[in-house]
């Protein structure tokens, strides 16, 4: 009987002896630390870190600003935002990624132009900006919605497209409301690598369970968790009262947060 070493991230079955997960890359020599309030932080990738997705690799370099470093196999893709691509071999295949709703894109902020990188080839991607990357391997017919611009590649095995979140106009700045994109697997596995500003955590949110949390920290979440905006309100004072604009969110399901609060400009 072969044992498997079972992954605390992302729940895959690793052959044994294995040091990180070939699906994640989470290291699987550490338990995962929870604090009391039920955060874990989100595994922090050893330098060169391989993750396994279709017939192709992708590899995590660095901490201050990582970089996810890819090998497409033939005909394997990825789909990822016009600026994040850090360099490629002359020979990989780019193009335009159609995508539905385009002038609406436009309008609300989302991005309107979408490349697919097509194998065989090596090809690289990473956020001008601190952080950390998140490894979210999605299984068959799962989906996961994710704040606008925080994903930096996905694999073709994944549909894309953006929901918009109503009521939180009043929470950014006179806004027309806060967008997220939809991920959603196609039927077999999909690879999808997130850039979080600061640390990132996660929380597995029970049946009913309810949290609130400031709009800015919003990464990602399951789409079983609901969201909604509730205003809590604030002692009355001199000045007279007032009220702070949280979201609530609603289990079961993870819910991803992220320590750099950046507010949607939407």
């Amino acid at each position: 009987m072969v044992e498997k070493i079972v992954c605390g991230w992302c729940g895959f079955q690793n052959v044994e002896n294995s040091s990180s997960c070939s699906s994640c890359g989470a290291p699987l020599d550490v338990k995962n630390k929870v604090s009391s309030a039920g955060w874990c932080s989100a595994p922090r990738l050893k330098d060169f870190t391989n993750i396994e997705f279709s017939k192709s690799k992708c590899q995590v370099d660095g901490q201050i600003v990582p970089v996810a470093e890819l090998t497409l196999n033939e005909g394997d893709a990825v789909f990822f935002e016009h600026h994040v691509m850090l360099w490629k071999d002359p020979h990989l295949r780019l193009d335009l990624m159609p995508l539905s709703g385009g002038v609406s894109r436009v309008f609300c902020g989302m991005p309107f132009i979408v490349n697919l990188a097509t194998g065989p080839g090596r090809i690289a991607f990473s956020r001008d900006t601190t952080g950390e990357l998140v490894v979210l391997p999605i299984r068959p017919e799962h989906e996961i919605d994710v704040r606008e611009h925080a994903f930096l590649l996905a694999s073709d095995t994944i549909d894309y497209s953006f929901v918009r979140i109503k009521g939180m106009a009043n929470i950014l700045f006179g806004g027309q409301g806060m967008y997220m994109d939809r991920f959603v697997t196609k039927g077999e596995n999909g690879l999808l690598v997130l850039h979080g500003y600061g640390n990132v955590f996660q929380k597995q949110l029970a049946e009913g369970e309810e949290i609130l949390l400031e709009p800015g920290a919003f990464l990602y979440k399951d789409s079983s968790v609901t969201m909604q905006v509730e205003k809590q309100p604030l002692k009355k004072s001199f000045f007279g009262g007032t009220s702070m604009a949280l979201v609530k969110m609603t289990g079961p399901g993870r819910v991803g947060i992220q320590s750099m609060y950046v507010h949607h400009k939407a």
